[in-house]
């Protein structure tokens, strides 16, 4: 534990008390609401804890507070318990039902029979509970396990307690690993370094190596150093990372010798912790998952252009007929589009804002359909299939969605895969340039072999948050048929929009100086009269000028979430103007940041359990990162929230608030995807890391039918000049190539 966090420890608050009353309670997060009797007094403590029941004995850690609409309680940070040991308080606690099959009446005769000892005997000794009348040898066996699963989970949360963790964590691995938890962690603490527990090892080392004595160069130690290293670097894109970068960067991170940190290395290879792999003269290191994932897209790419037969057809006669029926004329590269979408099993179509991308996806689309094929379209966000709904006239479903997750899972897992495919005969993805790999390889572990499948997207665009540069690598290999639609049509050169966008990526600014377009600058040099600009724009002049409505149509984008204007600032400050405190609304304060009714928020990570159901009456699990919605109502009664995204309506609890955060402003990373009314993006500074060219273009392409740009013309220039495209370690090229060639099957 650093300084810091020993002084702070020192500052909270101990309260010790019997609990009288559970008011609320979590099951999932463990999130509680309890009165503690403390001396001659009730106090309200709310905190995290597992399934704390009437008449146990608590010690709690923390801080009063006084909250607007609870009042004056304690927020504990750390709640250690103990059981009841005089009769009165163990009957209460098991009067309170905390076991399962013991009530009130059975608890009086447990605690006539068994006094004091009536807990010590369940937990050592539970086939005498047998001699109190009205219990079996059978029920007494299913107390005496509940007993231990209580006893056990409370053993865990103070083992974890004392190492520094919060109760979330010990509910995650109970969740996990149940009764064999304890017995997992001491012999590998670094166990809650996984996935889905989430403990970081920077975090989880000093606690390993300081309070359970694991020595710094223990395998276990190494191998999570290792993970977490590779870890690191999947979020920052990357598949994978070159040997030697690996060696050299595990050795300085764990302070050990090249020959300790290459005899890791090939362990844990030998173990399947690590896979190995060369191409172009270099050793590659993968995660297994992720180099499951690459392999798996790479194979089955490879079967479906080697084994699916041609549609074949005179696809230009039909492209004509198409064009009569339609009432358009195709451009030359629409045309090639079509053919090869229609001729081949894979197909990959690019371009950007105003080059008839749409056009020729709906004459694709209007010819599978007349070859009676089934159709699916899907899109990485739930805006961005919103809007291929929009422009296509048919279903868009996320790609998500389309796979059907499995809710309640700790894992990401999918209905759709190879046993149970997607019943479709031909997929159409949009927004490919989001995609990721992890998610491409579900997408094809869920579609049957001979499905056709189209990508569509904008090679320009910023590449998928999450590891990967699917589109990229796919089109830089040369291996799958492909156009790039580069013309911009006449109609479109009347958006500025559209004009500047085509410049920016092409290296040159774009024009600020035109007032009677689409598309506006307007300079200033002060941060914070940016900020009051931001704001005036979309509480009062867009309104005024245009109707937009301020929460669904104008969205304010921002290269950064620090700073004067990053999206941390410039949402207080949107809330303030647009959503201020009101004595009708409701609001629930937690997490640093008050969220209100009328607010409009975004939901940060994807959570494929929290329910929704739509205004048509369907039901269905799951709100994904980057969805968008306003808040409909706060009920502290019941402590929810609703929360509605476009046409669903989804419910939080209190404690699962945290995975909302206000949009009035977001990133543009966050933004991709998307696509606005009216967008306002300010800009100012110089950050090298942040201001780069497809950054610019990925913003000003979210823009609908207005864009304003503030801040500084050299910010923009800067931007436009650095071509900037962080590198990103995969392999999916190489694979790719080799098994078109025969080199992985």
């Amino acid at each position: 534990m650093s300084r810091q966090s020993d002084q702070e420890a020192k500052e909270l608050e101990t309260l010790e008390g019997t609990v009288e009353a559970v008011i609320y309670y979590n099951e999932d997060s463990g999130f509680t609401v309890m009165e503690l009797a403390v001396e001659d007094e009730l106090v309200t403590v709310t905190g995290t804890t597992q399934g704390v029941a009437e008449g146990e004995e608590v010690s709690a850690r923390g801080n009063y507070a006084t909250h607007h609409k609870y009042g004056h309680q304690f927020q504990a940070e750390i709640i250690q318990r103990t059981l009841p040991t005089t009769a009165n308080a163990i009957r209460k606690y098991l009067a309170s039902k905390a076991i399962k099959g013991v009530g009130p009446s059975l608890a009086r005769r447990l605690v006539e029979t068994f006094g004091d000892q009536t807990l010590e005997i369940m937990e050592k000794a539970p086939q005498r509970l047998a001699e109190v009348k009205g219990i079996s040898p059978e029920k007494a066996a299913a107390i005496g396990e509940d007993f231990a699963r209580l006893f056990g989970v409370r053993t865990l949360m103070l083992f974890l307690g004392s190492c520094g963790f919060p109760a979330t964590v010990a509910i995650k691995v109970w969740k996990k690993w149940g009764g064999s938890a304890m017995e997992l962690l001491r012999e590998d603490p670094y166990l809650l370094c996984a996935d889905d527990i989430g403990v970081d090892f920077p975090r989880m080392d000093p606690v390993a190596q300081d309070k359970l004595g694991v020595l710094p160069e223990s395998h276990r130690r190494l191998a999570a150093g290792v993970r977490h290293i590779l870890r690191l670097n999947c979020r920052e894109g990357h598949t994978c990372l070159p040997w030697d970068f690996l060696e050299r960067t595990a050795r300085q991170f764990l302070d050990i010798t090249p020959e300790v940190t290459r005899d890791t290395l090939d362990r844990m290879e030998a173990e399947n912790d690590l896979v190995f792999y060369e191409t172009g003269g270099r050793r590659w290191v993968y995660l297994p998952e992720l180099y499951a994932a690459e392999t798996t897209i790479a194979g089955r790419l490879a079967l479906m252009l080697q084994l699916a037969p041609p549609l074949k057809k005179d696809w230009e006669a039909e492209t004509d007929r198409l064009e009569k029926t339609l009432g358009i004329t195709y451009g030359c590269r629409q045309r090639q589009a079509i053919r090869e979408a229609m001729e081949n099993p894979v197909f990959i179509l690019t371009g950007g804002p105003g080059t008839g991308k749409t056009t020729a996806l709906n004459g694709i689309l209007t010819l599978l359909e007349e070859e009676g094929l089934k159709v699916a379209l899907a899109a990485p966000t739930g805006r961005a299939a919103k809007r291929m709904a929009e422009v296509t006239g048919r279903e868009a479903k996320t790609i998500h969605r389309l796979l059907e997750v499995e809710p309640f899972r700790e894992t990401l897992t999918f209905k759709r895969n190879e046993k149970n495919p997607i019943p479709a005969d031909a997929i159409i993805v949009d927004e490919m340039s989001m995609v990721d790999t992890l998610i491409l390889e579900s997408l094809f572990r869920g579609m049957r072999l001979a499905c056709k499948l189209i990508l569509v997207g904008d090679r320009d665009q910023l590449p998928s948050v999450a590891a990967g540069q699917v589109l990229g690598d796919l089109i830089a290999s040369g291996r799958l048929p492909t156009v790039h639609l580069d013309q911009v049509f006449r109609q479109a050169e009347e958006s500025l929009i559209v004009v500047n966008a085509h410049a920016i990526v092409g290296g040159e600014l774009p024009k600020l100086d035109r007032k009677d377009s689409d598309f506006f600058f307007l300079p200033r040099r002060d941060p914070r009269q940016i900020q009051a600009l931001v704001a005036d724009l979309c509480a009062r002049r867009l309104p005024a000028s245009y109707g937009y409505r301020p929460l669904w149509d104008i969205q304010v984008i921002t290269p950064t979430r620090q700073g004067p204007l990053g999206t941390k600032e410039l949402n207080s400050v949107l809330q303030a103007r647009l959503n201020p405190p009101d004595p009708q609304k409701s609001e629930y304060t937690a997490f640093g940041r008050t969220l209100r009714e009328g607010d409009k928020v975004m939901q940060v990570r994807n959570n494929y359990d929290i329910p929704w159901e739509s205004d048509s009456g369907q039901k269905g699990e799951g709100v994904f990162n980057g969805d968008i919605g306003v808040i409909e109502m706060i009920d502290p009664s019941s402590k929810t929230i609703l929360v509605r995204f476009d046409d669903l309506v989804a419910p939080y609890t209190f404690d699962t608030a945290d995975q909302l955060e206000h949009a009035y402003a977001i990133t543009i990373h966050k933004s991709q995807g998307s696509e606005f009314e009216a967008v306002v993006m300010p800009l100012m500074g110089h950050h090298r890391n942040l201001h780069y060219r497809n950054l610019l273009y990925t913003g000003v392409t979210r823009a609908k039918r207005l864009l304003i740009l503030t801040g500084e013309a050299e910010t923009i220039a800067r931007m436009v000049q650095n071509d900037k495209r962080s590198r990103r370690y995969t392999n999916l090229r190489p694979m790719l190539e080799e098994a078109l060639d025969g080199g992985l099957g």
